[in-house]
């Protein structure tokens, strides 16, 4: 019987949807758009759109906190409107859906996201790690006995681990990424120049001139925000050093996280660790320098993997295709 299958990477900011054959079918923001009559207005770009615009009567909001679901009924809004843009047409078969969840997601939270899956109208529900997938989506060859360690850095979390036949060996999740930078930003630029500056601004500062470290040739970037002494609308020019060290501290926890999981490596795998490198994977691993930082912070190579924001929703198809030889790797199903 013909089945159906797509792989989700539902993320804080982003939800991509994988289509075995067609490649990655949907890209797009993971906003939903409410009236006050708690209907759904619009999701993906259109409502990432209305973010910080929107009158009293419409609600635009991320339904996932963290890489988890904040919102339920919002999450299962969303899922349900992706499948059904990702599948087209009128559907008489329902779809297995593989769906990555952060490595540190507690079994109630995971529940959460497969009986979201299954109301969105999903036949069968199979959960990956996002470690193992963006692993899986990067090439890494996972099922061998040699040691492997990806750094992904989503929307919401840090998922940093060490992977060995095709299982997790070292793993720690923390809750560091893109929205953390971007309130970063928003925080230092509001103190430094008295300007406030919504989500939005300081995620284009950050993609435009952000860095890890400090440049040799200083970028620079205007902005426009609110003056928090007069109210009024004001433009202020921001420096790449300027982000630099606004997102320090973010920088240094997933440094730190890092150096936890290389300490729970057992000696043999640290070895293969040290041969191979850190791979670094997820939308804000594009940071410009940051495998330059780790490296120097840790003494070990990082890399930066070829497609670093579409690894983990690759890597959900690859498994979805081949189920029997990942299944050591696949966390529950339903």
């Amino acid at each position: 019987m013909f089945v159906k299958k797509i792989g989700i990477d539902l993320g804080t900011v982003n939800t991509l949807v994988y289509v075995p054959k067609k490649g990655i079918a949907i890209n797009e923001p993971s906003v939903v758009a409410i009236g006050h009559d708690k209907r759904v207005l619009a999701v993906g770009g259109e409502a990432r759109e209305m973010l910080g615009r929107t009158p009293d009567t419409i609600v635009a909001k991320r339904p996932l906190k963290e890489g988890v679901i904040a919102d339920y009924k919002t999450t299962e809004s969303m899922l349900r409107y992706f499948i059904n843009k990702a599948l087209g047409g009128v559907r008489f078969i329902s779809p297995e859906v593989m769906i990555a969840v952060p490595a540190g997601i507690t079994s109630t939270e995971r529940r959460a996201v497969i009986d979201a899956c299954l109301q969105a109208g999903a036949k069968a529900a199979f959960i990956i790690k996002q470690p193992i997938a963006s692993a899986i989506g990067a090439g890494i060859p996972i099922g061998s006995a040699s040691g492997h360690m990806i750094i992904e850095i989503g929307g919401g979390t840090s998922e940093i681990a060490v992977i060995s036949l095709g299982g997790i060996v070292a793993n720690t999740s923390v809750r560091i990424g893109g929205t953390k930078f971007d309130s970063a930003i928003q925080e230092y630029v509001r103190k430094k120049y008295n300007l406030a500056i919504g989500e939005r601004s300081a995620e284009e500062l950050k993609i435009k001139i952000g860095s890890a470290l400090p440049l040799s040739d200083k970028l620079s970037m205007e902005i426009r925000g609110r003056d928090m002494v007069s109210g009024l609308p004001r433009t202020t020019e921001v420096t790449s050093d300027d982000i630099t060290e606004a997102i320090q501290d973010e920088l240094q926890g997933i440094i730190q996280a890092v150096k936890s999981v290389l300490h729970e490596t057992p000696p043999e795998l640290s070895a293969d660790v040290i041969d191979k490198g850190m791979v670094i994977s997820g939308g804000s691993g594009l940071l410009s320098n940051l495998d330059e930082l780790l490296s120097r912070a840790i003494d070990v190579p990082a890399y930066v993997a070829d497609d670093p924001l579409q690894n983990v929703v690759k890597g959900t198809g690859v498994a979805l295709e081949n189920l029997d030889s990942y299944k050591r790797s696949i966390l529950s199903t339903k």
